[in-house]
């Protein structure tokens, strides 16, 4: 099963040189292991549009969808033979990047 694992911050400071380090680390063990699928960093709120096409125009508005203390600002695309697998990877990825993360199966 695949599972979503958000990393989650509320400052757009990049990693710093020993969280990356531990970060690569972690990323060749996803690997290694066969739990890699795909994982990426993202822009901060600051850089979001959000774009809403139900009426007649799209309408594209600059900024995050929610204004939160908290954003999303990387995550991890793994495979898991199940949820406690899944949340005991996720743990090892809180520590690598010293960021909270959050577990979400695909359906």
């Amino acid at each position: 099963m695949q599972y979503l694992v958000s990393v989650i911050t509320d400052s757009t400071d990049l990693a710093s040189s020993e969280e990356q380090a531990a970060i690569d680390v972690f990323n060749d063990r996803l690997q290694a292991e066969g739990h890699w699928v795909f994982a990426g960093g993202l822009g901060g709120p600051n850089t979001a549009t959000v774009i809403d096409n139900r009426g007649a125009q799209a309408l594209f508005t600059d900024g995050p969808f929610v204004e939160s203390k908290e954003f999303l600002i990387g995550f991890w695309i793994i495979e898991a033979a199940d949820l406690d697998v899944a949340l005991k990877l996720a743990a090892e990825g809180s520590k690598a990047c010293n960021r909270k993360t959050e577990v979400r199966p695909f359906l």
